[in-house]
């Protein structure tokens, strides 16, 4: 039972949810526990608390993961309100490559300044492609212009590198932008 979604939650703290709902953790191929994965549902479990399937095995298995993420951008937004004031306030997208301090600051992005530099992203459709070509899966596609990144970026790759569905690219753009809202307004 292959092909389970791949459903990622963001917090600013998830211990707190963790407080409240009973979940068994993930475990890695290393036997380690996963650092997000956790599982709201019936698997077995060994002594130390953690899943005794590693994760792929599980989800092959059926048994269905839920990532909890820490995401330290959250803690600086005061409520729903707030959040999506933030998403839907256009950044000044131009700091992004003209501003290098400033860039190596923003989620997602700051290690990846020269690629940001060359191509230029200024809107969450543009964000969301540079995401993915900074992927291995995409790397093929950093330079090309828009147009051309456009074509191919949201498919499969033909090998097993990784990269990002669009969902994923999505999502993590908005939140490029309401991290570079919150930096605007510090």
């Amino acid at each position: 039972m292959a092909n389970l979604p791949d459903i990622d939650i963001d917090f600013a703290d998830r211990t707190h949810v963790l407080k409240h709902i009973q979940g068994t953790p993930a475990r890695l191929n290393t036997g380690r526990q996963h650092n997000t994965g956790v599982y709201f549902t019936d698997i077995p479990a060994a002594s130390d608390g953690i899943a005794t399937l590693e994760h792929e095995v599980a989800e092959q298995l059926g048994y269905f993961k839920l990532d909890l993420l820490n995401v330290n951008v959250y803690e600086h937004v005061r409520d729903e309100l707030h959040l999506i004031d933030l998403m839907h306030t256009q950044p000044d997208w131009s700091r992004l490559w003209t501003d290098r301090e400033y860039c190596e600051r923003v989620i997602h992005i700051g290690n990846h300044y020269d690629l940001v530099a060359q191509m230029r992203p200024d809107s969450i459709t543009r964000m969301a492609m540079l995401l993915a070509v900074i992927r291995p899966g995409k790397a093929h596609l950093r330079g090309k212009d828009w147009a051309t990144v456009g074509q191919s970026v949201w498919q499969r790759p033909t090998d097993d590198s990784y990269f990002f569905k669009k969902a994923h690219a999505v999502s993590y753009a908005h939140l490029v932008v309401v991290h570079m809202n919150i930096l605007a307004s510090a």
